[in-house]
């Protein structure tokens, strides 16, 4: 079988596509009719259905725009690829264009280049080339466009509702060699009201992080205090002491506490420097004796600090199969009547998440905070021995001349929003993972290699 040769052949098409679907900004966004997730998402949604209809397939747009898919085959069972549309919002520091899909030194830069984007599209031409070579197979291929894997998958519990479960398939939205573990999550606030406070300063506003699951870059707070200047003066002072990219500036008679961290993704805040604890250090600092805010500020200096493990919090545990419990503070909102911060913790696959979160909320009422809207997504694993990591594994080990091995991660690839589905790259391993990172990039060696790879994949499931 001819694949990797015909994959080769149209390595130009196969760039120009990805840099088509890059190029749509498609961070969520009002919902309109046909697009319920905003504008820009179903403008991608639609280009990627448009490129599968150009390739020569079937495609279906879902009457409400919440998922599409592209068709080849027969049958009644068929096998999934499941990749996504939407991406977490830009940030900031790119040295490209986050919406350019320029290519620089072979790679395509781009928010969506890694996840998902380029590896769906380039799934999409595995597949071609199987249909152009008219390869038999005995069960019918769906290439599924979501739109929504970013802020809740929403899109897939239509999907669910209305489809048919595939009978196996892969998500392109995690790491090789293979996913095969992956962590539970539980997503909530911990909310406190406040009252007017004498530990000598105020919180007008405290905004840091835009989701939970990335580590917050940079977070704003403005103080309100008599004693500004010696505000402004501690700020400085704590920076050289501390080596924290943080400033301060007199505003209105307020101080305007600038910090800037460094994002990552929420299953690995290790990786990060979280900008709203370390203004939470900062702040433990200034704010003197016993108020509802010093008390909430110190709380969780005290038991999370910059722990990325719940060792404090009397969580921490892990496993063979996945590994320890991650524990990331991803959105922070506080103000003069409330305290809203947002977590977000993945825990082993052999562990309970309503047992952690007993022992959470009784520890948050020691504080006088609470939880609210908890996010349930429960843990992912498919044994080493099972067909479906067999099948990937040994076509990875072929095609790559490496031996693949099954592994564990922090959890939340796509692969849990649809029955019989594993994470299976694009990220190849030693390779930097730039998921939800600023200058994100997808090298086009990888793009072609991860079509060969797909093409494969899905021709031994589908054979």
């Amino acid at each position: 079988m001819e694949f990797n040769k015909k994959i080769d052949e149209m390595k130009e098409e196969l760039v120009k596509a990805t840099q088509e679907v890059v190029k749509i900004k498609s961070t969520q966004d009002d919902g309109k009719a046909g697009m319920p997730f905003g504008e820009g998402v179903g403008k991608t949604l639609d280009k990627a259905l448009e490129i599968a209809a150009d390739l020569g397939f079937d495609t279906y747009k879902e009457e409400d725009g919440y998922y599409g898919y592209a068709e080849y085959g027969e049958g009644k069972d068929y096998v999934a690829v499941l990749g996504h549309m939407d991406v977490v919002p830009e940030g900031d520091n790119w040295i490209h264009p986050p919406y350019g899909a320029e290519i620089h030194e072979g790679k395509i830069f781009g928010r969506g280049t890694l996840d998902d984007k380029g590896p769906t599209i380039a799934a999409l031409f595995g597949l071609k080339a199987i249909k152009d070579l008219k390869i038999p197979l005995s069960k019918k291929v769906r290439v599924i466009f979501g739109t929504n894997e970013e802020t809740g998958s929403s899109e897939m519990h239509v999907y669910n509702k209305k489809e048919k479960a595939p009978v196996s398939g892969f998500t392109p939205d995690a790491m090789y060699p293979l996913i095969n573990a992956e962590k539970g999550i539980r997503r909530f606030h911990v909310v406190k009201k406040l009252s007017p406070c004498n530990c000598g300063i105020a919180i007008k506003s405290l905004k840091g992080g835009i989701r939970p699951n990335m580590v917050p870059d940079k977070c704003e707070t403005v103080i309100v205090t008599k004693d500004t200047e010696n505000i402004v003066k501690a700020v400085k002072e704590f920076a050289d002491k501390k080596g924290y990219n943080m400033k301060a500036e007199i505003v209105n008679d307020n101080v305007v506490l600038h910090l800037f961290g460094v994002g990552a993704h929420g299953s690995m805040p290790e990786l990060g420097k979280n900008a709203v604890m370390q203004t939470f250090d900062f702040l433990g600092t200034v704010a003197k004796g016993s108020c509802p805010l010093a008390d909430y500020i110190n709380f969780f200096n005290k038991y999370i600090g910059f722990e990325t493990e719940g060792t404090s919090l009397g969580i921490a545990c892990e496993d063979e199969p996945s590994g320890k419990l991650s524990l990331n503070v991803g959105v922070a909102e506080i103000n003069e009547e409330m305290a809203n911060l947002w977590i977000d913790i993945r825990y082993p696959v052999t562990m309970k998440g309503e047992k952690i979160m007993d022992t959470l909320s009784k520890k948050f009422g020691e504080c006088g905070a609470k939880i609210e809207r908890v996010e349930a997504d429960e843990p992912l694993y498919f044994p080493e021995d099972s067909k479906l990591v067999k099948v990937l594994l040994k076509v990875y080990t072929e095609q790559t001349g490496k031996e693949g091995k099954a592994y564990g991660i922090g959890g939340g690839t796509y692969a849990k929003e649809l029955p019989n589905i594993i994470g299976f790259g694009p990220i190849f391993p030693g390779k930097p993972d730039l998921d939800h990172q600023a200058n994100e990039y997808i090298e086009i060696e990888d793009l072609i290699m991860n079509a060969k790879i797909y093409a494969h994949t899905i021709y031994e499931l589908a054979k």
